[in-house]
């Protein structure tokens, strides 16, 4: 019995978490709520003028192209046509669903580009589910767009 009453309080803590997904009209929120700004930054004019030193307190929008399909601890977006920043989670604090992929989505955070070195991107490839072979052909770092989002809205 004791048992079965740890499990419903570890259930009722679990729900009253997935509740912090606050859902509105508007969408649903994870991670931190938050306003979206009037000001329309575009996400790769804000990547332009940044340096591999530089990171930028910011609100981004675009549409999500994939999710990480293990936990929902990454996704990527497209923020301008052709342009994609991979987006993680403040202190790893909060997933999104892993099927959010072609859905509208707000960010707020910091932006940065960063050199990403072989074993990560062969470890993101693994977990958006790459074949061996293409991972096998990761063989150099890559500079990529970067967003470290604190809150996340996605659009219904």
């Amino acid at each position: 019995m004791r048992s079965f009453n740890i499990f419903c309080t570890v259930f009722l803590v679990f729900s009253m978490q997935v509740a912090l997904a606050q859902h509105s009209g508007e969408g649903a929120y994870y991670g931190n709520k938050f306003t979206i700004s009037e000001k329309k930054d575009n996400g790769k004019t804000i990547y332009e003028g940044l340096t591999a030193k530089d990171s930028l307190q910011t609100q981004l929008s675009g549409e999500i192209k994939e999710v990480c399909q293990a936990k929902g601890c990454w996704m990527k977006v497209e923020i301008a046509p052709q342009e994609e920043v991979f987006v993680r989670f403040k202190d790893y604090g909060f997933f999104v669903p892993k099927d959010a992929a072609d859905k509208k989505v707000f960010m707020q955070g910091m932006a940065f580009l960063e050199e990403m070195s072989v074993d990560d991107q062969k470890h993101y490839a693994k977990d958006s589910g790459v074949s061996e072979e293409e991972i096998n052909q990761i063989k150099e770092p890559k500079r990529i767009l970067r967003f470290e989002a604190e809150g996340v809205l996605i659009k219904d």
